[in-house]
């Protein structure tokens, strides 16, 4: 079986390169970017209790926690996105809003980027996080049922994390679950992936997870990120595996995040009946 998208072999450079390039393919990404870091620095300073804690030796090895009115209300993880080389936890702060209304409780983890971490350290750290968060969360108000949610990048973190066996459920939100063809583009530039990476932190051909996972994406989304989530929620349905399959209608790439801030959108309503 190919581990490529269908007629991978015959575009060139400049086309597998846009296949995955979410920047270039919404035209005000830039603004929307902007939006969001503005939005999350007054909700993370508003919010100053449950900072920075670590849970490594660097920097980025930390959890912002933004506790819930009741500690053992659910507790939303939520590992951020940029292709596991940019971005910071610290300015996706205003998603949590949506989750916080409900109640719920959020946590939101940092990880080395690459080249500085390998893909294999990152996705070790998301697991020592988890740990240090089912060993001290409800220390600092979050002591519910976990569940890991992550998006883009983030999204394949997420998938991984609900192996981990404090993880209750999962909802992935635009995620790359096959591997194989990132190491075919600009993105592998920093990553440097190596053939035991991609067969072995590749969604797609790791064992299937009996929890329920959610997977969703943007219905406006590049072509490659849609084909990918609809193929790694129809490997797990043939596993019998729960979880739902949720295309955001006119969601790009960026927009889709809009379904996880609202207390009322798809996304979070999605979480929620993930734990009933």
């Amino acid at each position: 079986m190919s581990h490529l998208p269908p007629g991978w072999d015959t575009l060139d450079q400049a086309a597998r390169d846009a296949a995955f390039n979410n920047n270039n393919a919404v035209p005000d990404a830039a603004a929307l970017i902007a939006e969001r870091n503005a939005a999350s620095a007054p909700y993370r300073a508003a919010r100053i209790q449950h900072l920075d804690l670590r849970f490594g030796d660097s920097e980025r090895e930390a959890w912002d926690i933004y506790p819930g009115p009741d500690a053992d209300a659910p507790v939303m993880v939520f590992i951020h996105g940029g292709y596991w080389q940019r971005n910071r936890r610290e300015d996706f702060a205003a998603l949590a809003e949506g989750a916080n209304a409900m109640g719920w409780s959020v946590a939101m983890n940092g990880y080395s980027l690459a080249p500085e971490g390998s893909l294999t350290q990152i996705a070790w750290q998301i697991h020592a996080a988890l740990d240090w968060l089912s060993a001290h969360g409800a220390e600092h108000g979050a002591a519910g049922p976990i569940i890991a949610s992550g998006w883009s990048a983030g999204g394949h973190l997420a998938a991984l994390a609900a192996e981990h066996p404090a993880v209750t459920a999962a909802l992935a939100i635009s995620g790359i679950y096959e591997l194989a063809p990132i190491r075919d583009t600009y993105l592998n530039t920093a990553l440097q992936l190596s053939d035991t990476e991609i067969a072995d932190l590749s969604p797609m051909r790791r064992p299937v997870v009996q929890k329920p996972i959610a997977i969703a994406y943007g219905a406006a989304e590049l072509p490659e990120l849609c084909r990918q989530s609809r193929d790694f929620h129809a490997m797990r349905a043939a596993a019998q595996a729960p979880g739902p399959l949720i295309p955001i209608p006119g969601a790009d790439h960026f927009r889709v995040l809009e379904a996880f801030r609202q207390p009322n959108g798809m996304l979070l309503r999605a979480a929620a009946a993930l734990l009933v």
